[in-house]
């Protein structure tokens, strides 16, 4: 099933959510993930291994963190090769002061924003769609 790819369209169904919790990043050193941690996604850098995931298993991992952030998911299917969407409201979070961390899945796009920013983000976000530009 292909994604959308059309901006107007994706600004206008974009439909964000907020996932209940509070989300980290956590870097593994060594690279190895523990068997038991659930992690909500990763990536290999050359210093380590970033891993997102809920503040309760971080700390219950005895991982360190700086940033505690809200997770926001765009319920719109959007290709992976669409133009624009990440531009579109990386401009507008950027715009009302917020910084956004964009992980692309393959069926949506999610952002982490600061837990503190997170009602904010959904506003900015509602106001991107309601006005499609």
């Amino acid at each position: 099933m292909a994604g959308e790819t059309s901006l107007a369209t994706l600004l206008r169904s974009m439909s964000p959510q907020l996932n209940a919790g509070d989300y980290v990043f956590c870097t593994l050193r060594d690279g190895k993930l523990p068997a038991d941690l659930e992690i909500i996604g990763s990536f290999r850098e050359q210093e380590g291994l970033t891993v997102i995931l809920e503040r309760s298993h971080a700390e219950k991992a005895g991982f360190s963190f700086d940033y505690i952030a809200a997770w926001i998911t765009l319920n719109v299917h959007s290709a992976l090769e669409a133009v624009g969407l990440t531009a579109a409201f990386a401009t507008a979070l950027g715009n009302a002061g917020i910084s956004c961390n964009v992980i692309a899945g393959y069926y949506h796009d999610h952002l982490f924003v600061g837990q503190s920013h997170a009602q904010r983000a959904m506003q900015v976000l509602r106001d991107l769609a309601a006005n499609g530009e």
